[in-house]
């Protein structure tokens, strides 16, 4: 058996010194978590919507951290604050999100990640923390209490999140449930009831502290043992 193939959506970057011009990438710290967990994570060109057959080769799908989404997506107003905006980039995530939902792929959802999956349910985001609560979780690292099911994946019912932030889960979509809140209110990480297939979704960064942070860590453990029993099942069909 090989190792199991993590989708991960690439983030468009208006400049990268090597490439010279606009580029596609994905976060080392997140590609190094799932490798070290035992997945192979592979970077897609985040183009188009009709995603199931351009991702029938994966056995999980990560949806990572990344910039704001537009508010149309939820039906809500624009803010002065939105910031790297991608209606493309938009658009593909959010048909991955109702894919792997759909399908039943393990699916991790990271930060932004986490809003595209909200807002794929139904729900909407609070568009600037700092209008809604007096400040942001840009370069914030907190303690959070963490509840059922994720304390199970994490192997603990407290730990130390690193988060960055502006925007945050508002309205919850059809299914999601609540599994950790800081203590200002934000939701810090949802479940989903009456799913096909595994799914985690957090706001933090856990990739950030990964590597030096077994609690933080399992959380790629078990997505990437996820998709290896997907990979398992599959092939046996």
């Amino acid at each position: 058996m090989g190792r199991p193939l993590i989708a991960v959506p690439a983030r468009f970057s208006e400049s990268a010194s090597a490439l010279r011009y606009r580029a596609e990438v994905a976060a080392a710290a997140l590609v190094e978590a799932v490798f070290a967990a035992g997945g192979e994570p592979l970077v897609v060109h985040p183009a188009g919507v009709e995603v199931r057959e351009r991702l029938a080769f994966a056995d999980g799908i990560l949806l990572p951290g990344g910039g704001d989404l537009a508010p149309r997506w939820s039906g809500q107003a624009v803010h002065e604050t939105l910031y790297d905006v991608s209606e493309s980039q938009d658009a593909f995530d959010l048909a991955v999100a109702r894919v792997a939902i759909g399908e039943g792929w393990p699916l991790l959802a990271v930060c932004r990640g986490v809003q595209v999956v909200n807002v794929a349910l139904g729900g909407d985001l609070v568009q600037d923390m700092t209008e809604v609560l007096g400040r942001d979780h840009r370069h914030v690292r907190h303690e959070i209490g963490v509840g059922a099911p994720l304390a199970g994946v994490l192997g603990a019912d407290r730990l130390k999140i690193s988060c960055y932030h502006h925007q945050s889960i508002g309205r919850l979509g059809a299914g999601l449930e609540v599994t950790a809140r800081a203590e200002d209110g934000t939701i810090e990480a949802v479940a989903l009831s009456g799913g096909v297939g595994w799914f985690q979704g957090v706001q933090w960064h856990p990739e950030d502290t990964a590597a030096g942070d077994p609690v933080q860590a399992r959380l790629f453990s078990a997505f990437v043992e996820a998709a290896a029993q997907r990979s398992v099942g599959t092939s046996g069909s």
